[in-house]
């Protein structure tokens, strides 16, 4: 039988959406090519994405894709740099930026969170009292917080980096202080997988993003199999969220898909419910 031309293509359409996957990557830089970035992104589904790097290329972020990004404060500093890219942070080639400054940036409307706390890069850990007056104004105005947790790749530059540090168990001063407080655990704790259980097994604001961990360029699929059982064994799948990290956007979503005692449910929590619930709470 041969079908009207406009059901043949409602048909085609509803058969095309099925493929497409939504993703909310939480965990994304800047890149020295962004149209390349976006459009990479934009193929693989990325519908939200978070995004923190230098400010300057941050903000030129902004108006440049269908995606809702969401963005960040990286801070602080070593040395007044990004790490990796070595772009300075902020104009004025600060470690820190100013707490005065940073609230009227909230204001304004342009830090939806704080992170990537960079507290590992810069030598103290993410307990810091330094860090608490930025702790505060992220309670007071409801911001989610990202914290570098684990190791770190080759040429990061930050002198001062100590790899103890990225433990997440130091998060346990922080979390009591500030109890409101809507924390992330940036590479859901890489080496110290076992601790970042422990840390979202006490507090229940804590989620964690699977980015590095997830991405096959660096971690065996083995691996990666054995961790993520362990968050979903500890009963924590609904507090998983997906993250590149710069990563191959499509090498990432393959490893997520790849896990075989994942269903199709879990995985869309991973992909993206988990983080619209954490990002989205009142």
């Amino acid at each position: 039988m041969k079908l009207p031309l406009l059901t043949f293509s409602l048909l085609f359409l509803s058969s095309a959406d099925k493929d497409v996957r939504k993703v909310f990557d939480v965990h994304l830089h800047g890149h020295d090519q962004i149209a390349v970035q976006l459009a990479a992104l934009e193929e693989a589904g990325v519908y939200r994405a978070a995004v923190s790097t230098s400010w300057d290329l941050q903000d030129s972020y902004r108006g440049r894709s269908k995606i809702d990004f969401l963005y960040g404060l990286m801070f602080p500093c070593s040395e007044g740099r990004v790490p990796y890219s070595l772009q300075p942070c902020f104009p004025n080639g600060q470690n820190w930026p100013a707490i005065q400054w940073v609230e009227e940036q909230i204001k304004a409307g342009k830090i939806d969170f704080l992170g990537e706390v960079l507290s590992q890069y810069y030598g103290i850990s993410s307990s810091d009292s330094l860090l608490f007056p930025y702790y505060a104004l992220a309670q007071r105005y409801n911001l989610p917080v990202g914290i570098h947790t684990g190791g770190a790749g080759p040429n990061h530059g930050a002198l001062n980096f100590k790899e103890e540090l990225g433990n997440p168990l130091y998060l346990a001063k922080m979390l009591s202080t500030f109890p409101k407080l809507r924390v992330w655990i940036m590479h859901a704790g890489d080496s110290y997988y076992t601790d970042a259980i422990t840390i979202m097994e006490q507090y229940s604001q804590v989620y964690a993003d699977i980015s590095v961990l997830s991405n096959p360029a660096i971690v065996s699929a083995d691996r990666f199999a054995t961790i993520m059982n362990a968050f979903v064994e500890a009963g924590l799948e609904d507090r998983l969220m997906f993250g590149t990290d710069n990563g191959n956007v499509q090498q990432v979503i393959a490893a997520v898909d790849g896990l075989p005692f994942l269903s199709k449910h879990q995985k869309d929590k991973i992909f993206f419910r988990n983080a619209e619930r954490f990002f989205d709470s009142p």
